[in-house]
């Protein structure tokens, strides 16, 4: 007995230990969150406080820090964008970061996708004498970009694996004697690390005087706190090391101030002028949609939303989670009359090729891939990026979401989310750097009933902006119903604690069927706030983000199984001192009454007859163009410059060089010319073409600036 007495009174003093602890560890994890918070204001007091130490040690500076004011390059740097690229006017940020690079300072550029990064290295490129050497780590992003510069007249190349002997002669020729005309030639980031013959013939034309800028783009892929870490890009540091006198300018889409702080340091580039632009994109409009647990279900609202919203084969991504995956969805969409074409690392370089160019082409409508598809793809006129599957960080979604709309016209970017996604990516990311805390913060986007916009500024720590009405949540008609969900907490606390005392485990999916079961028994299930399936399975991941539950993972032969235990936070919840509230999305009775779609149409308004035409030309002279050298339809013209001639209808070349610029203007101002003058003569003719296009409603045309990203 005294035995037994001895044991119970130690038994009290454990779990009074247990509890103490329990307490101590909420109270650290509140005091890291503060932190956290102190330490983002405290670095970014710092940064002010340096910036203005540096103006009031040397004024001299003042003025080289003010990229806005006039440069001895001015002139020709605006004759250069108008009349070789075509873009009539600077977007946010182009021209100081331009004159910065030209004046030969390090450059870091965070700029969101359709920013016009690109016109930030190309036209120095083309102003300063000598060769500018340009990492990007994808193939196809190189291809577009070289393809796009040749049309301009301005000679790129390329040197990588599918680069023809002769070709890659005359590279080394140049870069090692100056022979034979080269501005720009794009690599990939292996060829920096793993070709000494390359690397020695760049030395050889710095040494002579000829390398003019570096390019590193994407460049968030250098840091291992970036979203799309690749181990080739550490190497990367070894060119501002060889040529130090030489201007770098890194760009990159996202880049948290981690992962700044990082680039910085392994770029070897502490002095660099760093330009940050909003990640702001107000033309994309945001959506999730819940998703069906029945995959045939989740195919055929995509394709439905594909053949209703854009029935005249306006492009458009869909992002899968495995290679399988994509080419299964690829098929059932075709079989929906979807033309769609799958997309991933694994095929054969020359069908990767094909099926890139037949979509940049506008010869597929839907290009289905991994993320091995589209970073920093040069198309501007993606209409729609669909998620068919949870992405794995806000900056990845971002980034591939982001891919949509870089022409600055209206554009959707649909994710399809269901929370018994999350064990699938958590598996596949834990072992990363912040890798489950990047996902838990997409789920958190995901299932969040506020607005999607204000998601994207908080996690960039950028002052909120408006939204607009262009996210779901902002735009809909839903209410919302907080349900109290502490019962149901301390239901999934106590089915876990039992498990964990049998030294047993459960899945997500398990845990749901094991609630389910002990809430029948307990006879609520005819209670009002008995909750369905679905709501189950938000109310778990929600716990897993608020870390009274967490995910532990075990490696089998043939893969990594995610198991829900109790997290730091599990015995207030358990005891019912955490009270735990589930948000869930209702119609509202106006909505319900209306029986219509709850948010608002974001799509462009149709084509003009006018436009169509044009676009019909541009895709006739793309096919035709002279010199062996196949180009894409958007670098005859972009979409802006249609809707730009559209609303002026030049005449004359004169008119036309100021909208197109010189270069266009020599190669198609006959066709255009001779098309305006027909349709100003006969403007009802076409129609009967322009007819056949699903009516909508007419909207006010809107002229939008061309982009340089084209």
């Amino acid at each position: 007995m005294e035995d037994e007495e001895n044991v119970e009174e130690e038994l009290l003093l454990v779990e009074s230990e247990l509890d103490d602890i329990q307490g101590q560890i909420k109270r650290l994890l509140d005091r890291q969150e503060e932190l956290y918070e102190r330490q983002s204001q405290l670095k970014a007091l710092l940064e002010v406080s340096k910036v203005s130490r540096n103006k009031s040690n040397c004024k001299s500076s003042v003025t080289l820090e003010d990229w806005s004011g006039s440069f001895p390059w001015d002139s020709q740097a605006d004759d250069t964008r108008l009349n070789i690229f075509g873009i009539t006017s600077y977007r946010s940020n182009q021209r100081e970061i331009i004159n910065a690079v030209m004046s030969g300072r390090d450059v870091l550029v965070i700029m969101a996708a359709g920013g016009g990064k690109s016109l930030c290295y190309q036209l120095p490129a083309v102003l300063r004498d000598g060769i500018a050497l340009v990492v990007s780590p994808l193939l196809s992003l190189i291809q577009d970009q070289v393809m796009g510069l040749t049309a301009l007249g301005i000679p790129a190349y390329m040197l990588t694996s599918t680069t023809n002997k002769e070709v890659e002669k005359f590279i080394y020729r140049a870069l090692d004697k100056g022979e034979g005309e080269l501005k720009i030639l794009y690599v990939t980031p292996e060829k920096i690390s793993k070709s000494k013959r390359f690397m020695s013939k760049v030395e050889k034309c710095h040494h002579a005087g000829r390398l003019s800028l570096v390019a590193v783009d994407e460049a968030h892929c250098c840091s291992q706190w970036g979203h799309d870490f690749r181990p080739d890009y550490k190497n990367l540091s070894i060119l501002k090391i060889q040529f130090p006198s030489v201007p770098m300018i890194a760009l990159t889409a996202t880049a948290t101030s981690k992962v700044q702080t990082d680039l910085i340091e392994m770029l070897h580039i502490p002095r660099c002028v760093k330009f940050v632009s909003t990640v702001n994109r107000p033309n994309l409009f945001y959506k999730v949609y819940q998703k069906s647990p029945v995959g045939k279900v989740v195919i055929d609202e995509i394709a439905n939303f594909i053949t209703e919203s854009y029935p005249n084969n306006e492009s458009g991504i869909v992002y899968c989670f495995s290679r399988k995956e994509c080419e299964q969805v690829a098929k059932e969409l075709r079989d929906r009359g979807v033309l769609a074409e799958h997309y991933h690392a694994d095929m054969d370089i020359v069908a990767r090729e094909k099926i890139h160019m037949r979509w940049s082409k506008g010869q597929s409508q839907v290009i289905v891939g991994t993320v091995a598809f589209g970073m920093g793809i040069n198309k501007p006129d993606v209409r729609f990026v669909i998620h068919h599957s949870l992405s794995k960080s806000m900056e990845t979604y971002y980034q591939e979401s982001g891919r949509a709309g870089r022409d600055g016209l209206p554009s959707e970017c649909v994710l399809y989310y269901r929370p018994g996604d999350v064990p699938r990516q958590s598996s596949m990311v834990f072992y990363e750097n912040c890798g489950l805390q990047n996902l838990y913060d997409i789920v958190q986007y995901c299932q969040s009933k506020s607005c999607r916009r204000g998601a994207f500024f908080r996690h960039f720590g950028e002052a909120l902006q408006d939204c607009n009405g262009m996210c779901d949540n902002c735009a809909s008609s839903i209410e919302l119903k907080n349900i109290d969900a502490t019962c149901h907490t301390k239901i999934l606390v106590s089915l876990l604690h039992d498990l964990q005392l049998n030294d047993q485990r459960a899945t997500l999916l398990q845990l749901v069927d094991k609630f389910k079961v002990k809430w029948k028994g307990l006879g609520r299930s005819n209670q009002p706030v008995d909750l369905k399936r679905e709501e189950i399975e938000q109310l778990i991941v929600q716990l897993i983000v608020d870390r009274v539950l967490k995910e532990e993972f075990q490696h089998t032969a043939y893969s990594t199984n995610a198991y829900v235990t109790l997290g730091p936070l599990w015995k207030p919840a358990l005891e019912g001192n955490r009270p735990v509230k589930l948000e869930i999305a209702v119609l509202s009775s106006q909505a319900r009454a209306g029986g219509g779609d709850t948010s608002k149409g974001t799509k462009r308004s149709r084509m003009s007859d006018l436009e169509a035409k044009l676009d019909e030309l541009r895709r006739e002279l793309s096919s035709s163009s002279t010199g062996g050298i196949s180009i894409f339809p958007h670098a005859v013209l972009s979409t802006q410059q249609i809707s730009l001639l559209s609303c002026q209808k030049p005449t004359t070349e004169a008119e036309l060089e100021k909208v197109i610029g010189k270069v266009k203007t020599e190669k198609y101002g006959g066709r255009i010319i001779e098309l305006m003058q027909s349709h100003i003569a006969d403007p009802g003719a076409g129609n009967g073409s322009d007819a056949k296009r699903r009516p909508k409603k007419d909207k006010d045309v809107v002229c939008v600036e061309s982009s340089d990203d084209e």
